[in-house]
């Protein structure tokens, strides 16, 4: 009341006063608008900071996929699972970009397709990339050799091949296979074994020869990581595609796994002391060089593999590996077999202590023959294949 007869009315949200109700009325309604709009406008913005959150959420597991994607399509090209042909299609292309390039001429290129093909269709290696003879060079050169080696242990002939036009950067597994198979050969052990493999087979013969041996039930679980298919691909095999087929041939042979090192340095000394037991047992006579009944041995690593041909004791007592790399080409091979006095070319082979500093090695070593029971044992064995770990 002001005092003079005049009704006053209080808001009660700002404490405005009106002299007439309805028009308080109409006042506190504009505060609950206002009020309902803000509450309104707080709610819109919270979706819209979600809807926003979302849409990153998922433009990030996208980006996610996107790269998951192209690091397995780098992975399968990497390891020649991409679909993208193999050693028949990688020689005619390399053939190919020879001729453009003037380094071959079209009727050399007609000529080497022809050989190719006739090769595939028979399944055997055209011996293009052969050095023979490496390994009686060898025991020569030993025989003469006074500096500094006390004793050699060498493997049976091995046969040298490297890689061509149709398997370079991916062939490694297959050509250490071929040497190996090619000392085998050699070894009248092994002839019942082999009765069907007299000549050195293709790459991709040795493609369906590991697929036979999966199809017999060996390593199921390597097989699916190929998707049971090696032939026509660039696929890289390894210690444990060479372990089965060499069983489902009736060859005995163990995966040692060196899967640490075992000296300073990142160093492997285990690994070379087994391979000297390896060479040195029924063979310890008092010869300096001593030319064995033994194959060599397939030693893997991380990407890459080798053949394990001997070794040397040094009259210091430290270990030296004799290595075939098929990187190495037949002209730089060949130069072992006019071998120098000073065994300058020998660095091609020599590996000590300090040169093996990968982080795990394989090596597959062939010691006998199966019977056709124990060949089944192992083939249930790989089934749960784990390779003996020297710790």
């Amino acid at each position: 009341d002001t005092g003079n007869g005049e009704q006053l009315y209080e808001c009660p949200m700002c404490s405005l006063t009106c002299t007439n109700i309805q028009i308080l009325e109409d006042h506190v309604d504009l505060h609950l608008e206002e009020q309902n709009f803000s509450e309104g406008g707080n709610i819109r913005d919270l979706e819209l900071a979600q809807r926003l959150q979302t849409e990153e959420d998922k433009w990030q597991r996208s980006e996610e996929e996107k790269r998951e994607r192209e690091e397995f399509k780098k992975l399968q090209r990497q390891y020649g699972l991409d679909n993208s042909g193999g050693y028949k299609q990688q020689f005619l292309k390399n053939m190919e970009r020879e001729v453009d390039r003037g380094r071959m001429q079209p009727f050399d290129y007609h000529k080497r397709k022809a050989d190719m093909m006739e090769c595939l269709a028979f399944g055997i290696d055209d011996g293009k990339t052969k050095t023979s003879g490496v390994i009686e060079a060898l025991c020569k050169y030993y025989q003469d050799e006074n500096k500094d080696v006390r004793h050699v242990w060498l493997s049976t002939g091995v046969d040298h091949f490297h890689s061509s036009l149709g398997d370079r950067g991916w062939g490694c597994g297959y050509r250490n296979f071929q040497m190996l198979l090619s000392s085998l050969l050699q070894n009248s052990l092994y002839n019942d074994c082999l009765r069907d493999t007299t000549l050195i087979p293709s790459i991709p013969k040795i493609q369906s020869m590991i697929e036979d041996a999966w199809r017999e039930g060996f390593d199921p679980h390597g097989a699916s990581h190929f998707n049971n298919r090696l032939h026509g691909s660039k696929a890289w095999i390894g210690a444990c595609e060479i372990y089965s087929l060499l069983t489902s041939l009736r060859i005995k042979c163990q995966i040692i796994d060196f899967h640490k090192p075992t000296g300073p340095m990142g160093t492997h000394p285990r690994l070379f002391e087994w391979v000297l037991r390896y060479y040195s047992t029924d063979n310890e006579g008092g010869a300096k060089v001593a030319c064995t009944s033994k194959p060599p041995i397939y030693l893997q690593h991380q990407g890459h593999s080798r053949t394990v041909v001997g070794i040397e004791e040094k009259k210091n007592k430290t270990l030296c590996l004799l290595l075939f790399d098929p990187g190495c080409p037949a002209q730089e091979m060949q130069k072992l077999l006019k071998q120098n006095s000073d065994g300058t070319s020998l660095k091609l082979l020599r590996k000590f202590v300090g040169s093996l500093k990968e982080k795990q090695y394989q090596i597959v070593a062939v010691d006998g023959v199966l019977s056709l029971e124990e060949k089944a044992a192992c083939c249930h064995a790989s089934q749960v294949l784990t390779s003996e770990k020297i710790p």
